[in-house]
């Protein structure tokens, strides 16, 4: 029998407890943190926020005015610095224009994540964890290793996109704010100990529910103890 969704989540809470992600003094810094988390390690992106503090930078205004090319020197721990200077400038105008937080919250999820996604950098995964950590709104993340766990859970293959993966997860949880973001931030504590792309499965707290576990101990056992 697969385990479900929320006792997946029950589990992960036991061993790991609260994480209290996402890991930013104001909403704003928190969106520059989604966008520059793109395709790199979150250690890079400590270096890129704490340059741009340095710098007196991480705010709407100064990076929507900014030089370009100084604000990709200011970045360039996360990678792709040039494309992501771009994205941060489109994304600080568009937040001026809408009238920052404030004003995109008077708008409901729907039409705040279909905003987010027609800006310039902006994918399903960043949109809906500006929306989920930013804006406080019940979108529930998937990035690769949301969509990991849950395959090597039995849940489904690797061929469901983005907003299936979504739905299926959602149609299963309760709706609740706090429990998307500590599932999202589980997981991710998850991954990094033992969901990695090669599996620890020794230790990890879903071991007893895991076929992607018990088919490893079954090859393992096969390599002690080849078949006569």
């Amino acid at each position: 029998m697969v385990i479900s969704p929320l006792q997946t989540y029950e589990k992960l809470l036991a061993a790991y407890g609260e994480q209290h992600w996402w890991p930013a003094d104001t909403p704003f810094e928190m969106m520059v943190g989604a966008i520059l988390t793109q395709n790199t390690s979150w250690h890079n992106v400590e270096m890129a926020i704490a340059n741009l503090k340095e710098h007196q930078m991480l705010n709407h205004e100064t990076i929507a005015s900014s030089n370009l090319h100084q604000l990709a020197e200011i970045i360039r721990p996360s990678g792709s610095f040039m494309q992501k200077a771009r994205y941060l400038q489109h994304f600080s105008l568009f937040y001026i224009e809408q009238g920052e937080r404030k004003g995109l919250m008077k708008w409901p999820m729907s039409v705040q994540r279909t905003r987010l996604l027609a800006l310039y950098g902006i994918g399903p995964e960043t949109a809906d964890s500006i929306l989920l950590y930013a804006l406080d709104r019940p979108a529930f993340v998937i990035d690769s290793y949301t969509k990991r766990l849950f395959v090597r859970l039995g849940h489904f293959d690797h061929i469901l996109g983005y907003d299936g993966i979504q739905h299926y997860i959602q149609q299963r949880l309760p709706e609740s704010l706090p429990l998307f973001q500590e599932f999202h931030a589980l997981i991710v504590e998850h991954a990094k100990r033992y969901c990695k792309s090669k599996p620890l499965c020794g230790e990890c707290p879903l071991f007893d529910c895991c076929p992607t576990a018990a088919s490893s101990t079954v090859e393992i056992s096969r390599t002690i103890m080849p078949d006569i």
